[in-house]
Order: structure tokens, then C-alpha cells, then sequence
């Protein structure tokens, strides 16, 4: 063959239409998997290249997906929870194998991003990570819908709709946690998290560690709760306001790993041994929390498989596919402080 490959020539070896060639390279569900698969072998061989811009133009989209990333606080000056870091190399994977690139933007909650990406076209959809007071958010989550953005979210239920989010059992998990402490004999048990509306995943964790609770005839007092956002420093201070108060208990599930890293802080300068007095268990499975003295048992949360549906879901957006609800299982890891 001379000169530069072209659709129409893959159409001619395969024997389809250029329409199919074309929705074959773009992975379209429109095209049986043997028909994809000749599609792309020929495509190879050929070494033929999309031409994104002129695709773009054809398509009006920009083949694009934005990730925006919210500022949390922090004890360094990244701002970034690192529960989504993790899951950040999983979404950019899983664009990579749709043929799309991703737009990372560090965002901070109280700005008119929304309107940004709407507006100027710079992405076809966007994903949520994070978005800090769930009340305080309830108006950006309107303005997207107002505005029909295609848009998905990790974490709670947008608007009661849950096509529109992927998440972890946070219910479920707080079962786990429960019945991993009952199970070892510690049922006279704290909470540091906050158990509110303000933080529906937290809210839900507490939730689920009670009522499994109360399934084992056992129940949480309310003094030894305390409030406490995702930072080893409010952990850190929850537990010491608990000690403080000569709250006594021998268990402690922490709404997410860098709260309970604060906790064991906390119980360690007030010579409470973990997990000898005090068992402890966290939330999430940060990369740290394996290496941490003594490693953390947690609620493991799958990043991997979450990145992808975040993709996934999105898409089928876009492209005005049925979307179901994702619902993730949860995971307990049993390590050292319990």
C-alpha cells in the first residue's frame, strides 16, 4: 500500500463499512466483539492512526474526560486525600484503554468549576473525587444536573441517583468492623468519625458498625463518640478529648484510616496499648496503613475496580447507555491493632 492508511482501507480488508470501521475503533458495544477484534488486527497491521482532531470535529467531543480532584485538609500541602490517589493510576488506566486522555484538575470546593467545563467544551465528562461538607455541595451537584453534564461522583447518592455514583457498601462495611471487634470479645467500643448528613459515607460506616452492634445485643454510647473529619490531627484530637474525659472502652473503629492513625497517636502518648487495651480499626486501606506500628486493621475499599466503573459509567453516559447502580463490597483486613 502507498501513503498513509485510511479508514475506507480497513473497511475494504475486513469487509465492512467505514461507519463500522468507525465505530469498531472506538470500541462502540454497536459492534460484535469478532467484528472488533478484525477491525483493530487490521488496523494494526496497516499501522493506522485516528485522527483525533478531525474525529473530534465530526463527533463534537473532545475525547476528553476531566477528573477533578477537591482539596482536603492536610498535614502536608497537598490537599489531596490519599485514598484518591490511589485511585487516581486505575481511572487514568482505564481512559487509556477507551481512547481517551484525562484532564487532572486540583479544584477547590468553593469555586464555579462547574461552569467551566460546561461551558468551554474542554471535556466530554467529568469525575467527582471528593466534595467535602455533602450539604454545603448539594448546589454544585444541581447546577450539573440543571445543566445536564454528564458527570459521575464517588461517594454518595447525588440527587437520588445512584446511576450517577460509584461507591463502597459503607453500611456494609461498618457490619465488618463490628463483627471482627464482637468477634474477639471487644464490644465496649468508641466511634470517631462524623455520624451526620454533612458526611453520608461516614454517616453510613457508623450506621452499619451499630446495628450490627445491636444484632450482638451490645449498643454504643454516646459519650464515647466523637467528632472527627479525615485527618490523622482530628483523630488524633477525638481520642485525646475521649481520654481526656476518662472515657473507658476497649475498641475503636475510626470512620477511615487517617482518623484511626490519629487515634492510635492518641492512645500510645497516653500509654493505652494497641491493641492490648484498645483494639483499633480504620476504613479505606491507605498505603500506609500496613506499615504504621502496629499495622492497621481496616475496611478495605477496591480503588482499582472503582476507578474503572467511574470510567465505565461515564461513558455509557455519553453516550446515552443505561447506567446501573455501582455498589462496591467492602473488604476487612485483619492486621496488628486489633
Amino acid at each position: 500500500m502507498k501513503g498513509k492508511a485510511t479508514s475506507f482501507d480497513i473497511a475494504h480488508y475486513a469487509g465492512v463499512s467505514q461507519s463500522t470501521v468507525s465505530r469498531a475503533l472506538r470500541n462502540s458495544p454497536l459492534v460484535n466483539e469478532e467484528t472488533r477484534k478484525r477491525v483493530h488486527d487490521i488496523a494494526k497491521q496497516l499501522n493506522y492512526k485516528v485522527d483525533k482532531n478531525a474525529s473530534n470535529l465530526r463527533t463534537q467531543q473532545s475525547s476528553t474526560l476531566a477528573l477533578l480532584l477537591f482539596e482536603d485538609p492536610t498535614s502536608d500541602e497537598s490537599q489531596i486525600n490519599p485514598f484518591f490517589l490511589s485511585m487516581l493510576g486505575s481511572i487514568t488506566r482505564a481512559c487509556a484503554k477507551e481512547g481517551y486522555d484525562l484532564l487532572v484538575s486540583f479544584q477547590s470546593a468553593s469555586a464555579d468549576w462547574q461552569a467551566d467545563y460546561e461551558d468551554s467544551h474542554r471535556a466530554d465528562g467529568i469525575i467527582l473525587l471528593g466534595y467535602g461538607d455533602y450539604i454545603d455541595f448539594q448546589p454544585k451537584f444541581k447546577t450539573l444536573l440543571d445543566q445536564n453534564t454528564k458527570f459521575v461522583c464517588w461517594g454518595a447518592t447525588v440527587d437520588n441517583r445512584p446511576d450517577l455514583t460509584v461507591c463502597c457498601d459503607n453500611y456494609g462495611g461498618g457490619k465488618l468492623a463490628a463483627g471482627h471487634l464482637i468477634a474477639h470479645s471487644r464490644t465496649d467500643c468508641a466511634f470517631i468519625g462524623d455520624a451526620s448528613d454533612h458526611s453520608p459515607e461516614f454517616f453510613a460506616r457508623f450506621q452499619g458498625f451499630k446495628d450490627e452492634l445491636l444484632a450482638n445485643n451490645v449498643t454504643i454510647n454516646e459519650r464515647k463518640m466523637a467528632n472527627a473529619i479525615s485527618t490523622e490531627e482530628s483523630g488524633y484530637h477525638a481520642t485525646r478529648s475521649l481520654i481526656a474525659n476518662n472515657i473507658k472502652f476497649n475498641a475503636l473503629f475510626a470512620a477511615s484510616d487517617l482518623i484511626a492513625i490519629g487515634a492510635i497517636r492518641a492512645l500510645k502518648e497516653a500509654n493505652i496499648k494497641v491493641p492490648t487495651d484498645v483494639a483499633v480499626v480504620g476504613f479505606d486501606n491507605i498505603a500506609i496503613a500496613s506499615y504504621i506500628n502496629p499495622p492497621l486493621t481496616t475496611i478495605a475499599q477496591d480503588t482499582t475496580v472503582a476507578g474503572q466503573m467511574l470510567v465505565e459509567n461515564l461513558l455509557k453516559l455519553i453516550r446515552e447507555e443505561e447506567v446501573q447502580s455501582t455498589l462496591l463490597p467492602p473488604v476487612l483486613i485483619a492486621r496488628g491493632s486489633s
